[in-house]
């Protein structure tokens, strides 16, 4: 059974809406003014809240902002004999679920009613739902075992229930997207929407219009009024993938965002104010891109209140059985077939290879192998040749390789040149990648490729 509460300063009033609302089936309780109604809405597991607009002491619209603030998923309904269209705009902009004029038909608040329970039943239901997903799936879209993924999915549960904004770094295709959506469906932001842009995939021009959105008529071909990310992330989650490719004018305008929550659109004149959780991310280390001169220190700090790393696919070894598996699956079920399984063989070969292009390059590999193996099994040749071993397994072959009379000096530099090229490619001319694959810093390597006279 509902419980609603009237309030109403009038004891006729009171006495009309219990009779009506008890015989219409629900549990009804009154309160003769806003202080007593805040004291029963505070004990009391309610449903609905029904209140007069003009009542002394605290009126409806001051009680309907209070019970907004402290239990914001409890529909009121305000019911006044002094209808205005002011009042009725003021009333919806406080929070108010609906506006009624006395005096009114028995009809007319009864359907009024029913509407705001099943609003009020919907939006539990959900909540319910969420977090019987969450308990139940936790990240499901994370695929993870090593110590260093479990404590960013630590921390992930943690931040998630803050308004804080997140920096989530990494290489490309460590998945810093999936751990975004993951601060979001673990946040109370969750039935709201998860909005994406990626800043290096626009110019300077339309990202701008993409984050604020523009009015119609303010460039050529602007011939609508068309709504930005902020204004679509309304209430949510807004995720700026490589954030470190913003020009440093819309860097000044993101800044006053995250500051002001407000802007204005394109063309426009009007602000425009949102309440909008930001998640920024950057295959780049944006301290270094500070003290370089390309990013402003104000918003680096502005954006760096939690900071997430996300480790490579070579420092996790121990994640790459787990998530050969899970593509396994996932492409299994997309191709329609047979269940397949993987070599030890090819499965040493996935483990070994350092992944310069992440779980996104482990995904395509598995993709391939999915669509390209026969009787239903993985093996090496089903693999890329890159991943295959680039020396023989135990040792070097010494007397294939280096003349008999060739001094130990050389020998050795001729070795770690070739191993400094070879990282080099695999990290995509990435110093601080190929440093990581050598096990070296970045300072060192970049003296070794002074050394050898090597230009990246």
């Amino acid at each position: 059974m509902d419980t609603i509460l009237v309030v109403d300063d009038e004891n006729n009033y009171l006495t009309v809406m219990e009779a009506l609302l008890g015989e219409a089936g629900y549990e009804v309780l009154t309160a003769q003014s806003g202080p007593e109604a805040l004291k029963i809405v505070g004990r009391t597991d309610l449903d609905l809240v029904l209140t007069d607009m003009k009542m002394p002491k605290m009126s409806g619209i001051e009680l309907l902002a209070e019970l907004h603030r402290l239990y914001p998923e409890l529909p009121v309904v305000i019911m006044t004999a002094y209808g205005t269209v002011e009042k009725a705009v003021q009333a919806m902009k406080k929070g108010a679920f609906d506006y009624l004029l006395k005096p009114f038909k028995n009809e007319e608040i009864l359907v009024t009613i029913a509407k705001a329970l099943d609003h009020r039943h919907l939006i539990l239901k959900n909540r319910l739902l969420t977090e019987e997903l969450a308990k139940r799936y936790g990240f499901p879209n994370i695929v993870a075992k090593s110590q260093a993924m479990q404590e960013i999915l630590a921390l992930v549960k943690r931040v998630a229930q803050s308004k804080a904004t997140v920096l989530v770094t990494g290489e490309s295709g460590t998945g810093k997207e999936l751990v975004a959506r993951a601060i979001h469906q673990s946040s109370g932001r969750a039935s709201k929407s998860f909005v994406t842009v990626n800043c290096a995939a626009l110019t300077e021009t339309l990202l701008e219009s993409e984050l604020f959105g523009h009015e119609r008529g303010a460039f050529t071909h602007a011939v609508a009024l068309r709504k930005g990310r902020f204004e679509l992330a309304d209430g949510g989650t807004l995720f700026m993938d490589e954030v470190a490719e913003m020009s440093p004018a819309l860097q000044v305008k993101l800044l006053r965002v995250l500051q002001e929550m407000e802007f204005e659109r394109v063309g426009g004149t009007r602000t425009i104010k949102v309440d909008v959780r930001m998640v920024a991310a950057s295959n780049r280390e944006l301290k270094e891109e500070v003290e370089a001169g390309r990013f402003r220190e104000d918003l680096f700090y502005r954006l760096n209140v939690v900071h997430l790393h996300i480790p490579p696919l070579r420092r996790r070894h121990e994640d790459i059985p787990l998530l050969t598996a899970h593509f396994i699956n996932k492409y299994v079920q997309e191709n329609l077939r047979d269940k397949i399984h993987i070599t030890p063989e090819a499965e040493k070969l996935l483990i070994q290879y350092p992944w310069p292009g992440n779980v996104r390059e482990l995904e395509n590999v598995m993709e391939r192998a999915v669509i390209l193996c026969s009787d239903n099994i993985i093996t090496p040749r089903d693999l890329p040749g890159e991943l295959a071993p680039v020396a023989v397994e135990a040792k070097l072959d010494i007397n294939r390789f280096i003349p008999l009379h060739t001094p130990l000096t050389e020998a050795l530099e001729a070795i770690e040149e070739q191993m400094i090229r070879r990282a080099l490619e695999l990290s995509g001319q990435v110093q601080v990648r190929a440093a990581e694959m050598l096990g070296i810093t970045k300072s060192l390597l970049q003296y070794k490729l002074k050394k050898y006279h090597l230009t990246v």
